[in-house]
Formats: structure tokens, C-alpha cells, sequence
């Protein structure tokens, strides 16, 4: 199969420069909004993790969403000019809550070191004359077996926010029953309109789901809006909210995290670009990578996540095919207006998240096997089966290293294992360059 057979006639009914209009592109700018998983949840755990109190996890929540629309608005009509929704990082969650917890660190230094390490990571993305130091990896992602795994591995760091989510802690309200049950009424109604929807129908999918889901959920356990009620309008924004320390050495593991991030956006730019037959040279990759190293300083400085392409989202492009990066331009905006406003920040904090983990468990899905799918232009000869196969399960295989083991680690060590898109990304990436360094050229099937 060539990836070229992967149209815009076959997989979108409206195209990436198609414009949309006004009321479609609300409709789904709130679908993508609504389908971005980590963003309900990262910012809760981050709160509950250093004890924040319930406004202080407001305006996480609140400076996550700004973060994520200034990024995805620079992406859909500026640098990178494809559909695609920037959402917080897991592999930035994931370091700020170990980086956070280490002695004598806490939320500040985490938060210091981090804008430390994006703005180096910005200064390495910026494009001069279509290249950047960071864009010379996109030559990387020309071989199918660095994209598609590159896409599976990502999916292994964010599953922890689906599925587990959906069925919830043993002290959640809805545990295991409730939420099981709106959670799998949204998926079926996500399904059903996917699959015999039709156009107008499969526009709204997600919302329909996670619609018939909540009103599911609310059936067994109604919800308080008081604190939403008592809140104040509007969020206003400060400047390091949680302190400002930096240490050399966090630097250096954020800039660790950053790194398989970028990686993976380009291997996701290069998907929906496939899907929309768009020519995305190195240039305009490199482009779309500056966008989102300007999005991870906006969240360092305000206390929010950086940004990766949401794999979730990707799933809606296949779902809804409407590929219009108008829409996702429609998002971004309602991601800074609804950023903006407290009273809807602190409503995230009462929102069933069950139900919408329910959907990203199968959008996720959606996405890892389109990563699969990529993977069958590979020809698998034995040199690509040692790198695949060791990289796979080395990503794979840290999220299993016992907590006594990795206390025992170094923390760059504990950090790394933890993290599959860098444990098995830089395994992946660094073997095959090692094992087909002599190939005139990548192994790629006839078909």
C-alpha cells in the first residue's frame, strides 16, 4: 500500500484549505475541544499531586487551554497550515510531576528549568531559510518504520489517560459501574454515528457521544454547579505562578522531554499531510515545530504543558473527515476564550471524566493502528525487525519497571524508562540509523 493511495478524495470529504461555514465550524471547533483528554485530566493531576486548591487548579486548567489555542492557531493558518490541535504534552505532565517531587525542587523549579529548557528548544526550531537545527530530524521520519512506530509509542504514553480513566479510583463516585456504563455509551454512540451517521451526523460525533454519555452519567450521580456559580468571569493570568528556580540539570532532562515530543509531532504532521495530500517538505515541518516550541514557553511562563499534535483529534479527522484547518483554527480561538474564563475552568473540575476518557480510548485506538497501517510499507528484513522490536518493547518495557527499581535510578534514568516515545523513540531512531547507515536507501515494499 502506498501512502500516496491515502488521498484527500478517500479520506476527507472537505479538504485541508476547504473553508467551512460559520455554525459547522463552531460545531467542530467544540468537537476537537471537547475530544482532547489530557487536557480535562493532566491539570486535575497535576493539582491534586501538590495538594493546589481547587482555584489554583482552575487556572492551571484555565492557562492550558490558552497555551494549547495561541498553538493551535499559529499551526492551522500561520507556520504549519494543517488541521491539527496542539494539546498538553504527557511526556511534560509526566516531568513536571517527578521534577516537582524530587527534594528541595518542588512546582517552582520544575517550572523554572522547564522555560529554561523551551526556550533553548525554541532558539533550535526557529526556520531560516525553511531548516532548522531541530528540522534536520525530519529526515528521519522519510522511512515508514520511524513514523508508524513513532506513532504507536505515543499511544503507549497517553493510554494511561484513557482507559484507566474511564474506569476510575476505587474512591471515584461512578466506580467501576456508572462510569463503565457512560463511558461504553459513549463509545457506542461515537460508532454508531461514525458508522451509519452519514455526513451531517459524523460532523458531530464526538459531541454527540460525549453528550449522550454525560446525560448517562448524570442519571446515577447528579452534579453540584456551586462552585462553578461562586467563581469569578474571567482568569487572570501571572508570571510564574508557582516560583522561578533553575537547575542546570532539570534543563537538561526537559530538553530530554522535549525532544521525543517534537519527533512525534512531525511524525503526526506527516500523517495528516499524507491524508490530505499535501506536500510537507522539512521546511514546513520545521515550521510547525518552531509553532509549538512557542507554545511550550507561553505554558512555562504561565503554568500550563507544553504542546504535542493530539492524537485524539488526528482520530477525528478520520471520523468526521473534514479536514479544513479552519476548524481547527475555530478551536483555537475557543480554546483562549474558554481558557479565559474561570467560571468554565472550575467546571472542568466537576466534569465526568469517565465518559470523556471513554471516547479518547477510542480515538486512540483509531490512531495507534493507523500507526500500524504505516508500518506495512516496511519491508522486514531482519535489520528493521532489531530496531523496531528493541525499541518497541524497550518503550514499552519501562512502564513496567518495578517503583523499588526505579527509586534506585538516577533520575535522568527514572525519567527516561518512564517515557516510551523516549525510551523506545531515541532506541528506535539511533539503531535503524546505526544498522542501515550503508543502505542507499530505505527499504520500502514494491506494492
Amino acid at each position: 500500500m502506498n501512502s500516496k493511495a491515502l488521498s484527500a478524495s478517500q479520506v476527507f470529504d472537505v479538504g485541508i484549505n476547504e473553508r467551512l461555514p460559520p455554525a459547522q465550524m463552531l460545531l467542530l471547533g467544540l468537537q476537537n475541544v471537547f475530544g482532547m483528554t489530557g487536557m480535562f485530566v493532566f491539570p486535575a493531576l497535576l493539582g491534586h499531586a501538590f495538594d493546589l486548591a481547587a482555584p489554583q487548579i482552575a487556572y492551571v486548567y484555565g492557562m492550558t487551554f490558552i497555551a494549547c489555542g495561541v498553538c493551535t492557531i499559529l499551526q492551522s493558518v500561520w507556520l504549519l497550515r494543517l488541521p491539527v490541535v496542539q494539546g498538553p504534552y504527557a511526556g511534560c505532565f509526566g516531568a513536571l510531576m517527578a521534577i516537582g517531587h524530587i527534594h528541595g525542587a518542588g512546582l517552582g523549579a520544575a517550572y523554572g528549568s522547564f522555560f529554561v529548557a523551551a526556550l533553548i528548544w525554541c532558539v533550535l526550531s526557529v526556520p531560516i531559510r525553511g531548516h532548522s537545527v531541530v528540522g534536520l530530524l525530519a529526515r528521519f521520519l522519510q522511512a515508514p518504520i520511524i513514523s508508524g512506530m513513532m506513532v504507536m509509542l505515543i499511544m503507549i504514553q497517553i493510554s494511561s489517560v484513557s482507559l484507566p480513566n474511564w474506569i476510575g479510583q476505587t474512591a471515584s463516585p461512578g466506580f467501576p459501574f456508572i462510569n463503565l456504563l457512560s463511558g461504553a455509551v459513549a463509545v457506542a454512540a461515537i460508532v454508531a454515528t461514525m458508522l451509519w451517521g452519514g455526513k451531517r451526523l459524523r460532523r458531530g460525533t464526538i459531541l454527540i457521544g460525549l453528550g449522550l454519555g454525560a446525560a448517562c452519567y448524570t442519571l446515577f450521580k447528579p452534579i453540584s454547579f456551586a462552585a462553578v456559580a461562586a467563581a469569578p468571569l474571567l482568569v487572570e493570568p501571572r508570571l510564574f505562578p508557582f516560583g522561578f528556580i533553575v537547575r542546570p540539570e532539570l534543563v537538561v532532562l526537559f530538553l530530554l522531554v522535549l525532544l521525543p515530543g517534537g519527533i512525534g509531532s512531525m511524525a503526526l504532521y506527516k500523517t495528516v499531510a499524507d491524508w490530505g495530500g499535501e506536500r510537507l517538505g522539512t521546511g514546513r515541518m520545521s515550521e510547525g515545530v518552531f509553532g509549538a516550541a512557542i507554545g511550550a514557553v507561553v505554558a512555562a511562563v504561565f503554568g500550563g504543558f507544553s504542546t504535542i499534535v493530539y492524537p485524539d483529534n488526528i482520530g477525528m479527522l478520520r471520523a468526521t473527515r473534514v479536514g479544513s484547518r479552519y476548524a481547527t483554527l475555530a478551536a483555537g480561538v475557543l480554546l483562549i476564550l474558554l481558557g479565559a474564563c474561570i467560571k468554565f475552568d472550575m467546571l472542568l473540575v466537576i466534569v465526568p471524566s469517565p465518559v470523556i476518557s471513554a471516547a479518547a480510548t477510542l480515538l486512540f485506538g483509531i490512531v495507534f493502528m493507523h500507526g500500524v497501517a504505516i508500518l506495512a510499507n516496511v519491508e522486514w528484513d531482519d535489520r528493521n525487525l532489531i530496531s523496531a522490536g528493541l525499541g518497541f518493547l524497550v518503550g514499552l518495557g519501562g512502564l513496567f519497571v518495578t517503583p523499588e527499581a526505579l527509586q534506585a535510578m538516577p533520575l535522568l534514568a527514572r525519567l527516561v524508562l518512564q517515557q516510551p516515545v523516549i525510551s523506545g523513540g531515541l532506541t528506535l531512531v539511533v539503531l535503524h540509523t546505526l544498522l542501515n547507515i550503508h543502505r542507499p536507501a530505505p527499504a520500502v515494499s514494491a506494492e
